[in-house]
């Protein structure tokens, strides 16, 4: 995608995230911003600018003290795409996994944003696509449409490794360049799970099934908030869940130690699942789980809890 990228627009400059992850490879690592891939291995790729996420619940502008979200991080990267002149794309994800579900608003900008000046917006969404959100991308929850797709992980069933770039039509400008050709590409055995998952899907109706879900997680979750003072935040969409931790609901420090003594009570208990940012449980079953099974998870996230609570 940054290959193409650069091909189609004659720059090699790109906006990314801080706390962002898009895989482990030098250019990767450039553009992804999380400290632990990047520390101790640069130079990294030159030209990669990194801006605030859209962290709502941790605004770095303080939005709460303004009576709510007004998007200076949309206005930052605005500015930024304003001063550079130059950028070849805006990349990733739509919604970082439950640390930041931005508004649709913010995405609306952007891509308005980009158009203005010739800049790509690629949506990285190896993570959260092929059904996770309870739309088949998470793009589509906030109505934007980008010009490059990246796929990859569930597209393959979790059976097969399998990836793919999806680019609008005017984007096919590269056929006489080598930007792929890899080793294990073009698998027809990776192929045919890849169709085998999205027929699974919609014949499923997994999309309506992660739907329907969410909002019985969230309630749920939205309930146990009310009981646990260790739960600062709930946010998700489909059946990406996240719960941010805190030590105090006042400061948002963050309950990094309490969030590890969660989640390995958990494993005794028979639930896997992993942190991230140190302190937000990222609850993310299987499309196809029941509610039953959902129920039982919660439950043991809510027994956690309360033990690690009672032994503060």
């Amino acid at each position: 995608a940054l290959k193409l990228a650069r091909v189609a627009t004659g720059r090699h400059k790109t906006i990314s995230m801080w706390d962002s992850f898009h895989g482990a490879s030098l250019d990767a690592i450039s553009i992804g911003g999380e400290a632990v891939f990047r520390a101790g291995v640069g130079p990294l790729l030159p030209g990669c600018e990194h801006v605030p996420p859209p962290d709502e619940y941790r605004c770095l502008w303080d939005c709460g003290s303004r009576g709510g979200c007004d998007l200076k991080c949309a206005s930052y990267v605005e500015y930024v795409l304003e001063k550079e002149t130059d950028v070849a794309a805006v990349i990733a994800e739509p919604c970082r996994a439950t640390p930041y579900i931005p508004r649709p608003e913010y995405w609306q900008r952007i891509r308005r944003a980009c158009d203005r000046h010739g800049t790509l917006l690629i949506f990285d969404e190896i993570w959260q696509g092929l059904g996770r959100t309870g739309r088949w991308f998470s793009c589509e929850h906030m109505g934007v449409v980008p010009d490059i797709l990246v796929l990859g992980k569930g597209l393959g069933g979790g059976v097969m490794p399998l990836a793919a770039l999806v680019a609008r039509e005017g984007l096919d400008v590269a056929g006489d360049r080598a930007l792929g050709h890899y080793t294990h590409e073009k698998s027809p055995v990776a192929c045919a799970a890849g169709l085998a998952t999205i027929g699974v899907i919609e014949r499923e109706g997994l999309l309506e099934h992660a739907r329907k879900l969410c909002e019985h997680a969230r309630a749920r979750l939205g309930e146990m908030a009310t009981r646990r003072e260790l739960i600062g935040d709930v946010r998700g969409l489909g059946l990406t869940l996240g719960v941010e931790l805190v030590k105090d609901r006042t400061t948002r420090e963050r309950a990094t130690d309490e969030a590890e003594q969660v989640m390995y009570r958990a494993l005794d208990y028979g639930l896997s699942f992993k942190l991230t940012m140190g302190n937000v449980l990222l609850l993310t079953p299987p499309l196809v789980i029941s509610q039953q099974e959902l129920d039982q998870a919660i439950d043991v996230v809510d027994r956690c809890l309360d033990e690690v609570s009672s032994s503060r």
